[in-house]
């Protein structure tokens, strides 16, 4: 059972650790990342960072069984380092309700969208054609902010312009 899926740069880190897994109540976190999943000294780092309670995933993205997460029953966060995998994920059996966006750096064509998120026009293109398919997405670093829909991330992108 899918409780989040979140974009984040830095996948796991103290906004996920500290803020998001009390607040979603998971028993399992699922990386879906390559560069992760390649790196001991990554998987480690971020396996460490976790309290020993709940069971931690780091797997190449090709290599999630994202409909099998999406059917099991054990809530969980799906972390992707970016948008770009959000839509081969949701391809592949990814049960996606929500999407949130919790760090997207800055990066050459990015304009900044929230505090913390920057959209290239391909991001923001892909993210509109998840919403038209029925998924919500908004920008929030941590629970208790306030999100940023995705109508407004739109409207902020193009002002940046």
């Amino acid at each position: 059972m899918i409780s989040l899926v979140r974009v984040d740069n830095r996948l796991i880190h103290g906004q996920v650790v500290e803020a998001w897994l009390p607040f979603l109540k998971v028993s399992r976190v699922v990386v879906a990342d390559d560069e992760a999943a390649s790196s001991p000294l990554i998987r480690a780092a971020m396996a460490l960072a976790v309290q020993s309670a709940i069971e931690v995933q780091i797997l190449p993205l090709s290599q999630v069984d994202f409909a099998a997460l999406s059917k099991d029953g054990v809530r969980t966060l799906v972390l992707l380092r970016d948008v770009a995998s959000v839509p081969f994920a949701y391809a592949h059996g990814l049960n996606l309700g929500e999407l949130n966006l919790g760090n997207v750096h800055f990066g050459t064509g990015r304009r900044q969208v929230s505090p913390s998120v920057f959209l290239a026009e391909a991001e923001l293109r892909t993210l509109q054609q998840l919403a038209e398919q029925g998924v919500r997405v908004e920008a929030r670093a941590v629970p208790a902010e306030k999100p940023v829909e995705l109508s407004d991330l739109s409207e902020r992108w193009a002002k940046a312009g």
